[in-house]
């Protein structure tokens, strides 16, 4: 599980990264990035949603089956 949540952690730090370069890049006037933010954002929304329930779903999972044991 540990693997999950570094390789989880990994993706969304990869995100971010890349959406802070973008939005240097437009601060800087070297790309125009109106529908490209747009889409970095929902991007990075909808992969930390998904890995909120992916993590919330193996938290219950482990939970009930320590529990069981």
């Amino acid at each position: 599980m540990s693997t999950i949540k570094k390789t989880t952690g990994i993706i969304l730090i990869s995100l971010i990264v890349l959406s802070t370069v973008i939005g240097l890049l437009a601060i800087w006037d070297i790309i125009d990035v109106q529908e490209v933010m747009k889409k970095v954002f929902s991007s990075i929304f909808l992969v930390f949603v998904s890995s909120v329930v992916i993590l919330f779903i193996f938290s219950v999972l482990f939970k009930d089956n320590e529990k069981k044991a």
